[in-house]
């Protein structure tokens, strides 16, 4: 294998040499180790564009206050805050509605304008775009992420929110989507929207997800 083996990254190192520029510890196909000075510096460079280099300043004195002090919900605002954001769009799950209702009216609070779209916007049938009959099993209208992004594009939010939306449908939305983005809240029914819970139990409960099936 060499060094250059796209199958080997930095999810086979784990060492986090490079956190601290550690380069001892740097493996043979270390992504940081095998990167060239023209692509670092020009990965650099970019940085140096006013809106990138505004999100990163913004970001690290956020860090620098408040790592491990605030909420997603609390940084999100004052991030929005620190970037003069005044609307802010949220693309929502109507699995997530409740949740998304009292993140609006959180931000409300906090001066800022909010307007949503929820997935089933439209109420355009999964017939009507070629679903099969088969497939039909959760409602009889899609979700359209595609409708929430241009709504949210129409009305010019400085900043959107992704809440919820379904694995598939988040990539369409963000394809479309034209403004800056974060995500808020990832639905997973099964684990109380903590998708990342089962990493946790590999070793027991969810020891399935070693197992190809």
């Amino acid at each position: 294998m060499t060094n250059q083996d796209p199958c080997r990254s930095c999810i086979d190192c784990g060492r986090k040499a490079c956190q601290k520029s550690n380069e001892a510890l740097y493996p043979d196909y270390c992504l940081t180790k095998n990167a060239s000075e023209e692509q670092l510096a020009h990965i650099t460079d970019m940085y140096t564009e006013e809106y990138n280099h505004e999100v990163m300043l913004k970001t690290a004195k956020i860090q620098a206050a408040y790592y491990e002090k605030l909420t997603r919900v609390e940084e999100t605002i004052l991030f929005a805050k620190e970037m003069g954001a005044k609307k802010i769009g949220i693309a929502t799950c109507t699995a997530l509605l409740k949740e998304s209702m009292t993140l609006a009216r959180i931000l409300r609070a906090h001066g800022f304008q909010v307007f949503s779209a929820c997935c089933k916007v439209g109420a355009v049938a999964k017939q009507d775009i070629g679903i099969p009959e088969e497939h039909i099993t959760q409602g009889p209208n899609i979700c359209n992420p595609i409708m929430q992004a241009e709504l949210l594009n129409r009305e010019n939010t400085d900043l959107n929110i992704v809440m919820g939306l379904c694995v598939g449908h988040d990539i369409l939305f963000h394809k479309y989507i034209k403004g800056p983005t974060t995500t808020m809240g990832v639905k997973d029914r099964v684990t109380g929207h903590n998708p990342v819970a089962p990493l946790y139990m590999t070793h027991s409960f969810y020891k399935k997800l070693l197992q190809d099936s």
